[in-house]
C-alpha cells in the first residue's frame, strides 16, 4: 500500500507542474478572488485510514446525509453515517497483477460513484482488467456486479446519471473521452471525444454532471470547466466555461439552475465557487484541513467535501461546511 500511495503521490504532484492549457480566446478566465466567500468555515466530521487505502475518491450524499463514498487505493465502497461510522460495502478483487498495468497511475481503484433514490449504487472500476475494468451496480445487501465492461487502456473517472435518457455518462481521463451506458448496462459508446477533453501528460476528463440539458465536465491537465450541451442525444459544440482552475477534480452546482458551481482544486487544496461568467473565489482552504480534495457534494446548506491526503499523505478526511441561505 505505502509504494502505491507513493506512486500516486509522484504522478498527482507532476500533474501540477508546467500544465500548458489551451482554450478559445472568447472563453473567460476564472482568476480567483483573494477575498474568501461567505461560507462558514469547515470542520473535519471523518478521519479515514490512510494506511488502509482509505483515499476517497467520489461521493454521493442519500437524503438522511449518509456519504456514500470510493475509496480509491483499497477498491472499496464505504457509507460514512453523519454520526461518524464508516461501513464498507464492498470491496472489489485486486487484479491478477495487482493493478500495476492500470494506466498512469499503476495500481486499481474505485472512482465515480451514483446513488439511486432506492439505495443502489454505481460506480467505477479502473484495473487496467479487461475482466474487472468498468460500471458496476451494488444493491443494498447483495455483492457488487459489473454491468459495463470498460476498455482496459483507459481510467474511467467520473460518472453521471441523466434520469430522463435513462442513462450514465461517464468520463475516460487517459482516454479523453465522455462515454455512454444505458440504465441496465451492455452496450457501451462513446459519446464524445472531443479535444477539450484530451489530457496533456497525466489526466484530463475527469469530473462530471448532467444539467440544464448540458454535460457538464472538467479537465484537470488544463484546468478547465466545460459545457457541452445535448442535442437530440448528441453533443453539441464545447464551451469552455471556465479557465485557470489548476488540478480542478469533482464539482457540483448550487441551486436549481446551472449559474453556481463548486468545485475541489485537488493540488491547491482548495473548494472555490464559480459564477456564470467563469469567475471563482476560494471558499475553503487547507487552513481548514482540505489535503488533495477530490470531491464535493451539497445536501441542503450542507457542503461535504472529501479529501484524499495523496500528496499531503496525512490526513484524508471528510470535512463539512454550512452555505449561506439563498
Amino acid at each position: 500500500m505505502r509504494k502505491r500511495t507513493m506512486t500516486l503521490a509522484i504522478a498527482v504532484a507532476a500533474a501540477g507542474i508546467g500544465v500548458v492549457t489551451v482554450v478559445p480566446s472568447s472563453a473567460v478566465p476564472a482568476a480567483t478572488a483573494a477575498a474568501r466567500a461567505s461560507a462558514a468555515p469547515a470542520r473535519i466530521a471523518n478521519h479515514f485510514d490512510l494506511t488502509e487505502g482509505q483515499m476517497p475518491e467520489n461521493v454521493a450524499v442519500g437524503p438522511d446525509g449518509t456519504a456514500y463514498v470510493t475509496f480509491a487505493a483499497s477498491r472499496q465502497v464505504a457509507a460514512v453515517t453523519p454520526s461518524g461510522g464508516t461501513r464498507i460495502l464492498a470491496t472489489l478483487p485486486a487484479p491478477a497483477d495487482g493493478g500495476v498495468n492500470t494506466p498512469v497511475l499503476a495500481f486499481a481503484l474505485t472512482t465515480g460513484i451514483v446513488r439511486m433514490t432506492d439505495g443502489t449504487l454505481y460506480f467505477l472500476y479502473a484495473s487496467g482488467d479487461a475482466a474487472s475494468t468498468g460500471l458496476y451496480r451494488l444493491r443494498p445487501g447483495r455483492a457488487p456486479h459489473r454491468i459495463a465492461a470498460l476498455p482496459a487502456d483507459g481510467l474511467p473517472n467520473g460518472l453521471a446519471f441523466d434520469a430522463e435518457a435513462k442513462r450514465f455518462y461517464l468520463t475516460d481521463s487517459v482516454l479523453g473521452t465522455i462515454s455512454t451506458v444505458p440504465l441496465d448496462g451492455g452496450r457501451v459508446e462513446v459519446w464524445s471525444s472531443a479535444p477539450e477533453l484530451a489530457a496533456a501528460g497525466f489526466l484530463g476528463a475527469n469530473g462530471i454532471k448532467v444539467r440544464a440539458d448540458a454535460i457538464w465536465a472538467t479537465n484537470l491537465d488544463h484546468g478547465t470547466l466545460l459545457r457541452i450541451p445535448v442535442r437530440h442525444g448528441r453533443p453539441g459544440p464545447v464551451r469552455v466555461a471556465a479557465t485557470g482552475l489548476v488540478g480542478i477534480d469533482d464539482f457540483t452546482f448550487v441551486g436549481a439552475g446551472d449559474q453556481q458551481v463548486i468545485a475541489t482544486l485537488n493540488g491547491p487544496n482548495t473548494v472555490v465557487s464559480i459564477d456564470a461568467a467563469g469567475r471563482a473565489r476560494t471558499l475553503l482552504t487547507a487552513a481548514e484541513g482540505l489535503q488533495n480534495p477530490t470531491s464535493v457534494a451539497v445536501r441542503g446548506r450542507t457542503l461535504y467535501v472529501l479529501s484524499a491526503a495523496y500528496t499531503t499523505g496525512v490526513d484524508p478526511n471528510l470535512a463539512l461546511a454550512t452555505l449561506p441561505g439563498r
